[in-house]
């Protein structure tokens, strides 16, 4: 076999293999023959189907299966010997004008690019902190009591206020005419809270039961109701009943209906409090690791194997494809979803992805076997039975695969954090949960 190598640009190479007739034709036969000896077929007993009658029916099949074989086995061979680091599959064709003989082929192909890192001194990332304070503590407690409130009717003469379920007909109209899901009967919300569009709230907020109220509602341009997306409705609503609403104090007696083993609101807080802590740490590694990453691909300069991004477009076009079935769309696979819609995002996926690995290999930044059975622990520790997580994690080679890729990127910000210009920001709880 002899090769050359051309490049053709950038990352784009073409190789020529040569290979000889009588190799294919002997394995051709080779394969055949073995075939024949298993082969079943009408009229012949097993094993004793002529040899012409086997290359007849399967000569062109196998045929087919050795000179992919051959040629990929070519390929690879060459592709080592030329210390070539292969990114995607090779177009493979056959080429003409070869010698007597010989059969010969055109790979084409991209190889993996080279990745600068330019000096992370040089960058300013972000860091971004946050405590979990006692009014933090106060407000989970607040949820936790609104779980297991219960609601007692208030009096006939009482208006409806935050925090009351109501129990409601209303009927809405636009132009005089109802419209789909405008209209329905013993409807139950709570006030204040969101759960109706801001103009219903305040219509309801007030009235007392078997009071009646006309009110416009503007439907916003964004709203999920194409239909009502933007217009203006007249809403008949009637109040049926108003149930005010009673939250458990929180005292021993709480903390032991939530299962704390002290059964004390101190131990309770401080319960609190640690799974707040686990969930804080969690926020600041992803967004502190969202800005390192952010820095690194900045700083680097590099071209993208256009192989690479392309099975990345389509591995990101079938997930969405898989998504919208679940939600019960049907005939996805027709459904036309550009390369275009997602190739930002996969390029930035192919990029962060070579940058990060030339950092692991260049740094020895690989995941240490201890490393990744903190971070289980960690994960298993929420739950209540921590021993049954973690042999759950270890019991699946794939589920360890995506420890070990978080624990690399882990090591990866921190390398980056510890080389670049840091600026520390204090940010309040709130605002890192989304609460702001």
């Amino acid at each position: 076999m002899s090769v050359t190598v051309e490049t053709l640009e950038k990352l784009e190479r073409k190789m020529t293999l040569t290979l000889p007739v009588d190799v294919i034709k002997s394995e051709v036969d080779s394969r055949l023959k073995r075939l024949a000896r298993t082969v079943k077929m009408d009229g012949f007993r097993p094993g004793k189907v002529p040899m012409n009658v086997v290359a007849q029916r399967y000569g062109y099949s196998v045929h087919y299966e050795v000179m992919n074989d051959k040629v990929g086995e070519a390929f690879a061979q060459a592709a080592n010997e030329a210390k070539l680091r292969v990114a995607g599959q090779p177009r493979i064709t056959e080429k003409d004008g070869a010698p007597e003989g010989q059969l010969a082929f055109d790979a084409i192909f991209e190889v993996y690019p080279e990745v600068k890192i330019n000096d992370l001194a040089g960058a300013e990332v972000e860091r971004v902190s946050a405590e979990v304070s006692d009014a933090a503590i106060d407000k989970t407690l607040d949820i936790l009591r609104k779980q297991r409130r219960t609601f007692a009717q208030r009096a006939q003469d009482a208006g409806a206020q935050d925090g009351d379920r109501v129990t409601v007909d209303f009927e809405g109209k636009i132009d005089g005419e109802p419209f789909q899901g405008g209209k329905a009967e013993a409807f139950q919300f709570l006030v204040g809270e969101g759960q109706m569009l801001k103009e219903f709230e305040d219509a309801v907020r007030g009235m007392k039961s078997g009071e009646s109220k006309t009110f416009p509602l503007a439907f916003p341009a964004d709203y999920h109701g194409k239909d009502v997306a933007g217009k203006t409705a007249d809403f008949l609503v009637t109040v049926k009943k108003i149930e005010a609403a009673n939250l458990p104090e929180v005292d021993d007696q709480f903390a032991k209906a939530l299962g704390i083993p002290d059964g004390t609101v101190a131990a309770l807080r401080a319960d609190v409090k640690k799974n707040l802590e686990r969930e804080v740490k969690f926020r600041l590694l992803s967004k502190n690791k969202q800005a390192a990453m952010d820095t690194l691909v900045a700083q680097a300069e590099l071209d993208l194997p256009n192989s690479i991004v392309q099975a990345e477009i389509d591995r990101m076009i079938e997930q969405q494809r898989a998504e919208l079935k679940q939600r019960g769309l049907k005939d996805v696979e027709k459904l036309p979803i550009p390369d275009e819609i997602v190739r930002p995002q996969a390029e930035r996926r192919v990029r962060l992805g070579l940058v990060v690995a030339e950092l692991v290999r260049a740094n020895d930044l690989q995941a240490k076997p201890e490393q990744i059975r903190t971070h289980v622990e960690e994960l298993a520790a929420s739950y209540e039975k921590p021993q049954d997580v973690v042999r759950w994690y270890y019991g699946d080679n794939r589920r360890l695969a995506e420890v070990e890729a978080v624990v690399i990127e882990n090591n990866v910000t921190d390398f980056v954090l510890s080389k670049a210009k840091v600026v520390d920001k204090q940010v309040s709880f709130d605002e890192l949960m989304g609460q702001g």
